[in-house]
């Protein structure tokens, strides 16, 4: 019998996505959710399967939404005061691969604990903190270019065209951002903006380090592993696939599968022997 695989050296996966924008989701949450649970954030469910995550101030909140009325699946909204509307909020949808999820989440769980000022002021104009050059700097950097597909409107596509981060200029109203895709950022991929295989938008003040650590993660030129079976509905021909392929065993791994081969040695009986100090048994009386 083999040994057990080394926990390191299992993919959730059998073929490589890249570029991976085109990987689509892995139809699992529990990743993006950990790095705020880890915090001792509260978590509920109601009765449909739908999860609520609220922070220990309540001044941030997300929903995980497979049972939701559209297909906005991850929600996250930020509160100045609790009994008014959100300051700024962030959707993902659910064909968003959840890496980028996760970055966005991760991001925020590293925000919270820096303080308020770090996930609800709104910066001052001027600062880095306010300037969406810094969102798409990781973009510009791994070769995607600068675009300007309507008025008012700029963006930034991917080299292969098949992604697309937009930001829109000008004033626009907070309820609209919150309720439809007409928000200050929408990042996508697809053939198009109105057929995208995948959404993300974000609302005006959402914090930039936050964008940034999504952009970062969307331009990693690494692949993303999935099931191929998975793949059929976003890959469509333009995501090149690589079969992932058993890792190289280490030497331990050769010497733990000779180890299972060797068979086990073989010990006799435990018998009496004869001794030459032995005795001969001496004869009984004679009757």
């Amino acid at each position: 019998m083999s040994p057990d695989p080394d926990p390191r050296h299992v993919i959730d996966g059998d073929v490589y996505v890249s570029p991976r924008h085109l990987a689509g989701s892995t139809a699992i949450g529990d990743p993006a959710l950990a790095p705020l649970l880890d915090l001792g954030w509260d978590l509920r469910h109601d009765d449909l399967g739908n999860a609520y995550v609220n922070a220990p101030d309540r001044r941030i909140q997300l929903g995980y939404l497979p049972e939701g009325e559209d297909d906005g699946l991850w929600r996250i909204n930020a509160y100045k005061d609790l009994f008014g509307p959100p300051t700024w909020g962030v959707c993902f949808n659910d064909s968003t691969p959840t890496e980028f999820v996760r970055a966005f989440t991760t991001a925020l769980a590293t925000a919270y604990e820096q303080g308020p000022a770090a996930y609800l002021a709104r910066s001052a104009a001027g600062t880095d903190e306010h300037d969406p050059f810094v969102a798409i700097t990781p973009l510009l950097k791994r070769g995607w270019n600068l675009d300007q597909p309507r008025r008012d409107v700029f963006a930034v596509r991917s080299p292969d065209r098949l992604a697309c981060l937009e930001f829109i200029t000008g004033d626009l109203d907070l309820q609209t951002e919150l309720t439809s895709r007409t928000a200050r950022w929408q990042l996508w991929a697809g053939t198009s903006i109105d057929r995208a295989a995948w959404y993300a938008t974000a609302s005006t003040d959402t914090p930039i380090a936050l964008l940034t650590a999504v952009t970062e993660c969307v331009s990693d030129p690494a692949p993303l592993p999935r099931w191929r079976e998975d793949t059929a509905s976003y890959v469509k021909g333009m995501a090149q696939l690589t079969p992932i392929l058993p890792p190289a065993p280490t030497p331990l791994d050769v010497q733990r599968a000779a180890a299972s081969r060797r068979p086990a040695l073989i010990t006799a009986p435990s018998v009496p022997r004869w001794s030459t100090t032995s005795r001969p048994a001496l004869p009984g009386p004679r009757r």
